[in-house]
């Protein structure tokens, strides 16, 4: 975390983590241009928690709307491969889709893995469109920010059990 001000802004059901609890709050992306990224970010929506610059290196926290976890791009990590297939958990993948393209972003069609399991990331499994009977957790959408790092659009309805 950067700032107070961003975990106060955070919607948690508990302050702490209960003993044993492990919480992903944030990812480090590793960004050559970190004004470009910050645009980016901006752009589609995100909230901009805060804005360390030490030692000649600047770090950018931001959070999408409605996460508890959070992005910080660095250019401190510079290196890192860019990240792929972050997952971004939607109500509707197609009304998401069409914001991110009102917004400039390029985003691939939306599709479904054709075997009938759950395998986004091989594009040889790929079917284009919907999942058949539009299951929870099966359809999904990709687009790139403008450093590289790949988010995946996972379309849930319906929870299982245990989250």
């Amino acid at each position: 975390m950067l700032t107070n001000d961003a975990l106060s802004a955070r919607s948690s059901p508990k302050a702490e983590p209960a003993l044993g609890e492990m919480r992903l709050e944030v990812v480090v992306l590793s960004v050559t241009d970190i004004a470009r990224a910050a645009k980016f970010y901006k752009t589609i929506g995100w909230r901009e928690d805060g804005d360390l610059t030490k030692d000649g290196y600047r770090l950018l926290q931001f959070t999408p709307p409605g996460s508890a976890c959070s992005i910080i791009l660095s250019t401190a990590a510079s290196g890192i491969s860019p990240a792929k297939f972050l997952h971004l958990v939607v109500a509707d993948v197609q009304t998401t889709r069409v914001e991110l393209l009102e917004k400039g972003v390029e985003v691939s069609e939306i599709f479904h893995d054709e075997t009938g399991g759950y395998n986004p990331f091989s594009v040889h499994a790929r079917s284009l469109g919907l999942h058949p009977g539009r299951a929870s957790y099966l359809t999904f959408a990709t687009f790139d920010d403008s450093e590289g790092n790949s988010w995946l659009l996972q379309e849930v309805t319906s929870r299982l059990p245990g989250r």
